[in-house]
């Protein structure tokens, strides 16, 4: 595109925005008539009753693991640190791998014995009530910077539709909570059944409007190979790194990022969520095997980070703002930058297939966060809680915990929300051990797993404070910090993920086999938590 300036065609784009956002919303509040039951109880309501089949399966996994950050936050990443920024793009080579081989079998557990959270599967293979507890709570606390993520991205679009207006933040303040407060509503009342039929609407939208996208800014570059054979340097990346290439130094510190992602993918409590509600088995594993095509179009979509250097109309937009919050207008000022002028109802599809792909996942975060706080949390405390008094707590908690997320958008930068991922997964991840070692053998010991999880929580959380000097915002989860790294000379740099997952490990094995050599285990039994209706 030509032109220097971008005006955005709000006489064209608003419309067409605002009026596929109310058939986003009507699917939303449809979802409580969709295969009717008994919205009453958590089973109903924050499982669509464990009737999903194989296509709503593979639409709900594609709008949970791609959500603004592969549409939003990594491309932000690529445009600022360059090659490095593509750990998160590799990893989806990876976490179909790990979702097979450890998903279907989760999902066989929690059948057997009605588990419907995370936390059911902690305390029914441990029979701990402490680790039950403590991962819920693990669970709720790293969904909330997850569910700011897409805070983040819904800003983004906001911005860049209503750049330069002069109300245009009052515009996206309001459009923000009017967004959030339709959200909340229909959660409420439709559960994860109308986040279901919400993700398929917004996983056509992201498909049509980004491979579209994609083929146009890549044809107006000549090609994948002049993508990068012209493209100016990143933002602000590490010393000795471009689009091309990273330093040599961060190869541990982006196979450590890489990794610790995908493992975040089977330790989530919302993936873990959307596999119990899955119909059966086979359907569970066709949509994970499915859900391997998105990685392709976001790959693409991703590397409008290194073209929108470029595009002369997009930059114009993007100089306009600081490197702080540039990063995130990416994919909105590609959209606007080769939309805008000769097919603005187009630009408009783009921005509300990445404006519903950051609230859909929100959505979906919300439900789990509630599921675990009534059954494993309150529940605890309240044994004689009813199924409807779980419901209450969780559809009420569910929306409030999405505002909460908007209290910590202000703890990184939008430029680099994508640590916002690597922040919450870093203590995620601890969860592995517990959830994961227990499924396979009973050798490992409760105690041993509850001070391993302690130690890696603790250290993931220090080692993220000390990389960023103790100071918010937050702009990296590498430690030490690359920067720091590469003054040094030192290729030791990491995930603070993995070193806390690496510490925990060690606890855990070596505990355990001291405590198995010296304290005979004593048989627990813990009786199935089945569900009314399951």
């Amino acid at each position: 595109m030509a032109a220097s300036t971008i005006v955005p065609n709000l006489n064209v784009i608003l419309p067409v925005f605002i009026g596929l956002f109310v058939v986003f919303i009507a699917l939303g509040f449809l979802g409580s008539r969709w295969r009717k039951g008994d919205l009453s109880g958590i089973f109903e309501w924050g499982m669509a009753g464990g009737r999903l089949g194989a296509f709503t399966a593979f639409f709900l996994f594609g709008a949970d693991w791609y959500t603004a950050f592969s549409i939003l936050s990594v491309p932000s990443s690529i445009f600022t640190l360059g090659a490095f920024g593509y750990m998160a793009v590799t990893y989806q080579a990876m976490v179909f791998a790990f979702t097979i081989l450890v998903l279907p079998r989760l999902w066989t557990k929690a059948q057997e014995k009605g588990y419907l959270t995370v936390g059911d599967t902690i305390k029914g293979e441990t029979g701990s009530r402490a680790l039950s507890i403590v991962f819920a709570l693990v669970g709720i606390g790293a969904l909330i910077p997850y569910i700011a993520l897409q805070i983040v991205g819904l800003q983004g679009v906001l911005v860049a539709m209503f750049y330069g207006l002069g109300n245009s933040t009052e515009l996206q303040e309001i459009g923000l909570v009017v967004a959030f407060v339709v959200l909340a509503g229909f959660t409420f009342t439709s559960g994860l059944r109308g986040a279901t039929l919400g993700s398929i609407f917004k996983d056509i939208l992201v498909w049509i409007s980004l491979l579209a996208l994609v083929a146009i800014a890549f044809g107006a570059v000549g090609g994948f190979g002049n993508a990068f054979a012209h493209a100016t340097k990143p933002a602000a990346p590490p010393a000795g790194s471009n689009f091309i290439s990273f330093n040599p130094l961060l190869s541990i510190a982006f196979s450590t990022s890489m990794l610790g992602t995908a493992l975040s993918y089977v330790s989530w409590p919302h993936n873990i969520n959307n596999t119990y509600a899955t119909q059966s088995r086979k359907n569970l594993k066709i949509g994970l095997s499915l859900a391997i095509f998105y990685a392709i179009p976001l790959f693409l979509a991703d590397t409008l980070g290194v073209i929108v250097t470029q595009n002369a109309a997009a930059n114009s937009l993007l100089s306009s703002f600081p490197a702080s919050f540039k990063g995130i207008l990416v994919i909105p000022a590609m959209a606007l930058a080769e939309f805008n002028g000769s097919a603005p109802w187009f630009a408009a599809i783009v921005l509300i297939g990445v404006f519903v792909g950051g609230l859909v996942p929100a959505a979906i975060m919300a439900i789990a966060q509630g599921n675990l706080l009534a059954r494993n949390v309150v529940k605890e405390f309240k044994p004689n809680l009813t199924p409807k008094g779980e419901s209450r707590i969780a559809k009420w908690s569910s929306a409030v915990f999405k505002f909460t997320a908007l209290g910590v958008v202000f703890l990184i930068p939008p430029t680099y929300n994508v640590q916002f991922y690597y922040f919450a997964a870093a203590f995620v991840i601890q969860g592995i051990p517990t959830i994961y070692f227990v499924l396979f053998t009973k050798w490992f010991r409760n105690e041993a797993l509850l001070a391993g999880a302690a130690v890696g929580l603790a250290a993931s959380l220090y080692f993220t404070l000390a990389a960023n000097k103790f100071a918010f915002p937050l702009t990296t989860t590498i430690y030490p910090a690359p920067g720091v790294a590469l003054a040094a000379g030192s290729p030791f740099a990491m995930y603070v993920g993995a070193i806390g997952l690496a510490l925990n490990l060690a606890i855990v094995i070596v505990g355990s086999a001291i405590m198995n050599a010296t304290r005979p285990r004593r048989p627990v039994v813990t009786p199935a938590q089945v569900p009314t209706g399951r």
